[in-house]
């Protein structure tokens, strides 16, 4: 792979994503680093800010200040904190990329300071009687409804996610043992988790009834396909969760990641180990976990009553 001859932004930028896929990054990842990239490098134009040997501390104190100002042209509302640090980031790695392909002598942004973006706690948690009113929507709606139940099924019985799910193969799916093998979770890592029998007996009917009726000469080994025979698309598969989502006559948003936190929630909720739910999930870090067990407040009530004194003692106002 030909380093670039120039130290124009643009053209580094171009190599430094080549770099980011043969690595073996997602295409969805490379994409997100363009689109931030992309974002940077617009704001530099009329400042006449050209090479990558320009960008420094001081030129990042001023695009920090700049995403600080910005409103949204849609909502006039600032930039999240962690769509600013996302921002910041791609920029930062891209330079130690630089650095790293010796394009640049120093890697000016070493020390940058970031700002901190603490763990937000998941948005629009779902309750496992609202997720069975969801996974009912698509019987209604024939062949095509089958396969969306099936998909939707998936989600809940594994936590799997979005990419993860899309990367399925048919021999992927154990039937015999229920588990499921995630070849291409984060940072390309394999794991196999248990599937339910009941997630299993959906797959085993879609594979042999349903799937063969959506396919054609041309369709891959691909473990779930849309109308036309070929692989989902990311935002199509997600449209299709936030249409049952709505149809199960639920106002709050959410589409194939609900799946997810409703997975954790409900296996903490139940007993299940933190380290447990980490290698379910297949999280690098047991404190994304832990985001799930601030959420889950059922078992919280159960350890608080079997091990509060106050609320083992039968004394109160009225006793």
């Amino acid at each position: 792979m030909e380093k670039p001859n120039t130290k124009s932004i643009w053209p580094c930028v171009e190599y430094y994503l080549v770099l980011c896929l043969a690595k073996g990054q997602t295409t969805e990842t490379v994409r997100g680093k363009l689109s931030d990239l992309k974002t940077f490098h617009q704001w530099c134009i009329p400042l006449k800010v050209t090479t990558i040997d320009d960008i420094d501390l001081d030129l990042m104190d001023d695009y920090m200040g700049y995403l600080h100002q910005y409103r949204q042209l849609v909502n006039k509302k600032p930039i999240g904190l962690s769509h600013k640090r996302n921002l910041l980031t791609a920029v930062k790695v891209f330079i130690k990329a630089m650095f790293t392909k010796g394009l640049v002598k120093t890697n000016k942004l070493e020390h940058i300071e970031l700002p901190s973006v603490g763990r937000p706690l998941p948005k629009a948690l779902f309750s496992v009687k609202e997720i069975e009113l969801i996974l009912a929507q698509p019987l209604m709606f024939g062949v095509k409804g089958i396969r969306d139940r099936v998909i939707l099924e998936t989600f809940f019985a594994t936590g799997i996610r979005r990419i993860e799910l899309l990367s399925l193969v048919l021999d992927d799916v154990d039937f015999s043992e229920r588990l499921l093998r995630i070849n291409h979770g984060k940072g390309r890592k394999e794991r196999i988790v248990p599937i339910s029998t009941r997630a299993c007996e959906w797959l085993a009917y879609y594979v042999s009834k349903i799937r063969p009726q959506l396919a054609f000469i041309g369709t891959d080994d691909t473990l779930f396909i849309a109308n036309n025979g070929k692989p989902y698309l990311p935002n199509k598969l997600s449209e299709m969760s936030a249409r049952y989502v709505k149809l199960g006559g639920i106002k709050r948003a959410g589409a194939c990641h609900l799946f997810r936190h409703a997975t954790a929630t409900a296996m903490l909720d139940n007993g299940a180990d933190l380290r447990h739910v980490q290698e379910m999930l297949g999280h690098a870090s047991i404190s994304t976990t832990q985001i799930y067990a601030h959420v889950s407040r059922k078992q919280l009530g159960k350890v608080y009553n079997n091990t509060h004194p106050s609320a083992q003692s039968d004394s109160g106002l009225f006793n």
